[in-house]
């Protein structure tokens, strides 16, 4: 089964800005899993052991994705949360947000901390860029080397996959790059073009990120 388009950081970044004296930081970081997401979170914590709060959220993993916030401190709700609803807003995973508090000696409320974190996560995410993450199918197929001779100029013009190579032998193996929503109608291409019922075989998987302009809903 083909996932939904998943949504991930372009890069790791940190930001700030202070409001009532308090200095809010966030640290945005893409991470592969859980572990690596709590790693980051104990190495944060020690650098800025200093401040009043580390608050963390993150999302991880695929279509069944982990997802954990923490207020470290600050009133139940008002941190971890909000920041987890940023990332949630934006269809991120693999990702941890980070924000770090020094506080300035004047109380914001739990209305002025819910706008704050969420503030903080949602000014990071926007200077670190949105990318789309495309599952990319390898696949091959083999072909009579009379028949691909006729249709070569065809597949490497195709705008539905990319041409990895083609090995000549007694019979000519293909290689082709595509996303993984392109699988049947390039089998269906393929198979107009030569002329018969043919039926990929995937090699290989993986994610290629592409930046993505979210208010556009298109690639930048």
């Amino acid at each position: 089964m083909i996932s939904l388009p998943q949504f991930t950081i372009q890069k790791d970044i940190q930001t700030q800005f202070i409001i009532e004296k308090s200095r809010f930081i966030c640290t945005l970081r893409k991470v592969a899993d859980e572990e690596a997401a709590l790693a980051a979170i104990a190495l944060l914590k020690k650098q800025y052991w200093d401040a009043a709060h580390n608050c963390a959220a993150y999302i991880v993993g695929g279509a069944v994705a982990c997802q954990k916030a923490g207020d470290d401190g600050e009133p139940a709700g008002t941190a971890g949360l909000p920041m987890l609803k940023v990332l949630e807003k934006n269809n991120l995973r693999d990702v941890l947000a980070v924000v770090t508090r020094y506080f300035g000696g004047v109380k914001l409320g739990a209305g002025g901390l819910t706008r704050a974190y969420a503030r903080s996560v949602a000014e990071a995410v926007s200077a670190a860029g949105i990318a789309r993450r495309q599952l990319t199918f390898d696949c091959v197929f083999t072909e009579n080397p009379d028949k691909i001779g006729k249709a070569v100029n065809s597949l490497y013009s195709s705008d539905l996959f990319s041409v990895l190579s083609v090995v000549y032998g007694r019979d000519v193996l293909v290689n082709l790059r595509l996303p993984a929503e392109n699988l049947r109608p390039v089998e269906a291409f393929l198979g107009r073009l030569l002329s018969r019922h043919l039926s990929l075989t995937v090699s290989d998987e993986h994610y290629s990120e592409i930046p993505w302009a979210k208010e556009e809903g298109k690639r930048l």
